[in-house]
C-alpha cells in the first residue's frame, strides 16, 4: 500500500474509528486501567511500526523494561518489511515477535485481526504504543485488550486526535531526544500522575542503545578479506563508505556534488571510497563514481544482503558519511565513525546515541530557518519545493576536513 494512500486513510477513517472506539470504552468503563496492573505484568507489548533506525533508538526503553520487570514476557510489534532488525538484535524470542504486512489494506486488515486475537488469549497486560500521532497504532492498544495502555498524547494539537483511551498517556515534547521519550513511556507505566507525570525520574540522553549483535572475530576477518577479494583496488587502503540515498524521503538527501567533492579529496589522499545502497541506488553510484574519477571509488549497492551482513561491512571500514535514516544508526552498534547529515529533521531529536567511548558520530545541520521542517505534527509532510537549501549549504569543504581527520583517529580501525 502506497505511503500516501496509508496517510490518508490513518488521518480520516482513523479519527473516525478512534472516536467510536472512546465512546465505547468509556461506556464500558474500560479507559482506566485497574489499580496494581503494574506491579507484576506478565506480558508487555511494543508497538512500534517506524523506521528500522527508530528501532535502535527504542534500544534504551527495551533495557528499561527488562530492568524494571524482569519476569515479564516482552512482545514486538512491527510491520513485516522491518522484523529483520528485531531478529537481529535479539528484542524478543522469534514466537514473541509479530508482524503486520502493509503490503495491501486486506492484508493489513487480516494481521490486525489475527495480532489482536493473539494478544487477548495470553492476555496482555500492558501495551506501550511508540507511535507519535498514528491512529492505527493507538486503535491496535486498545484492540489487544491490554488493561493498561501507554502512548503519547496531542494534548491541545489540533487534528492529532488519537482517541482518549490511553491511559497512561504523556505528552510528546518536540525538544527531547526520541530515546529519552521512550523511556518516559516506561516511567509512565508506573504512575499515576499523568498525562504530566510529574513523577518520573530525571533522565540524561543514553549514552548507548544497550543493543549488540554478537560475530565471531574470524567472521570479520573472513568477510573484510572477501571485500578485498571482490575488490582488489581497495586493498591496503583506509575505506570510507558513502551512502548517498534518500531512500523514501529524496529530500534528506545532501547533494550528490558535495558528496563527489570528498569522494575526490578522500581518493585524493589515498583513501578509498565505497558506495553502499540497494540496488535501486546503482545508478546514484555509476553518477558519483563518473565525478570522483578515480578507480579507489567502487560501487557497492546492493553487496550487502542483510542487516547482519551490513554490519559486518561497517566492521570492515573506517568511516561512513551518510544521509538521515537507517545506516547512520545501524553503524552506532559498530565501531566505525560516522559522519551524518540532518536537515529536513534535526539530528538532536533523531541523532544516533553518542557511546560511552566517547562520540563515534558527528551530526551535521545548517541551521536555516525552514529546518527541521519534518515532524510529528506534519506527519512527515514537508513543505519544501526541493530546493533543500538546509542540505546544500552544508559546504563539502569542511566536511572532508573532519572525514580526514577522523581517519587519522585511532578508535576509528575496524574492530
Amino acid at each position: 500500500m502506497k505511503l500516501q494512500t496509508q496517510r490518508w486513510i490513518d488521518r480520516w477513517v482513523g479519527q473516525l474509528l478512534c472516536g467510536a472506539v472512546s465512546v465505547w470504552a468509556r461506556l464500558m468503563g474500560t479507559r482506566q486501567a485497574p489499580a496494581g496492573i503494574t506491579s507484576e505484568p506478565r506480558h508487555i507489548l511494543v508497538i512500534l511500526l517506524s523506521e528500522m533506525g527508530s528501532i535502535v533508538l527504542a534500544g534504551p526503553m527495551f533495557a528499561a523494561l527488562r530492568q524494571r520487570y524482569p519476569g515479564a514476557t516482552v512482545h514486538v510489534l512491527q510491520l513485516k518489511k522491518n522484523q529483520e532488525v528485531s531478529i537481529l538484535l535479539g528484542l524478543a524470542k522469534s514466537e514473541h515477535l509479530h508482524a503486520l504486512d502493509d503490503s495491501s489494506g486486506l492484508n493489513l486488515l487480516r494481521d490486525i485481526w489475527r495480532v489482536s486475537l493473539a494478544m487477548r488469549r495470553l492476555p496482555l497486560d500492558v501495551v506501550i504504543d511508540c507511535e507519535l500521532f498514528s491512529r492505527i497504532s493507538s486503535l491496535l492498544s486498545y484492540m489487544t485488550g491490554a488493561p493498561l495502555r501507554a502512548g503519547f498524547t496531542p494534548h491541545t494539537q489540533e487534528g492529532l486526535y488519537r482517541g482518549s483511551f490511553i491511559n497512561r498517556a504523556i505528552p510528546y515534547n518536540p525538544y527531547q531526544h526520541i530515546s529519552k521519550q521512550f523511556l518516559s513511556l516506561v516511567d509512565a507505566l508506573g504512575s499515576d500522575s499523568t498525562p504530566r507525570n510529574k513523577a518520573a525520574p530525571i533522565r540524561e540522553l543514553p549514552t548507548e542503545t544497550g543493543l549488540s549483535v554478537p560475530f565471531e572475530a574470524a567472521e570479520l576477518a573472513a568477510y573484510r578479506a572477501q571485500l578485498l577479494g571482490d575488490h582488489p583496488q581497495i586493498r591496503g587502503h583506509k575505506i570510507v563508505l558513502m551512502y548517498a540515498g534518500g531512500g523514501i524521503l529524496p529530500e534528506r538527501a545532501w547533494p550528490v556534488e558535495h558528496y563527489a567533492r570528498v569522494a575526490r579529496g578522500l581518493t585524493d589522499a589515498g583513501h578509498a571510497v565505497g558506495l553502499i545502497g540497494l540496488r535501486s541506488d546503482a545508478a546514484l553510484a555509476q553518477d558519483l563514481q563518473t565525478r570522483a574519477q578515480s578507480t579507489l571509488c567502487v560501487d557497492l549497492t546492493g553487496y550487502t544482503r542483510s542487516i547482519r551482513e551490513l554490519l559486518m561491512l561497517f566492521h570492515a571500514c573506517d568511516l561512513l558519511l551518510t544521509n538521515d535514516g537507517g545506516p547512520g544508526h545501524f553503524a552506532s552498534l559498530t565501531p566505525i565513525h560516522t559522519l551524518v547529515f540532518f536537515g529536513p529533521e534535526t539530528g538532536k531529536l533523531y541523532g544516533p546515541l553518542p557511546g560511552t567511548l566517547g562520540p563515534r558520530s558527528r551530526v551535521y545541520e545548517s541551521g536555516i530557518a525552514c529546518s527541521p521542517c519534518l515532524s510529528a505534527y506534519n506527519h512527515r509532510l514537508t513543505f519544501c519545493d526541493g530546493d533543500n537549501q538546509c542540505l546544500k549549504r552544508i559546504a563539502p569543504d569542511p566536511v572532508l576536513a573532519d572525514a580526514l581527520h577522523a581517519l587519522q583517529t585511532p578508535t576509528a580501525a575496524p574492530a
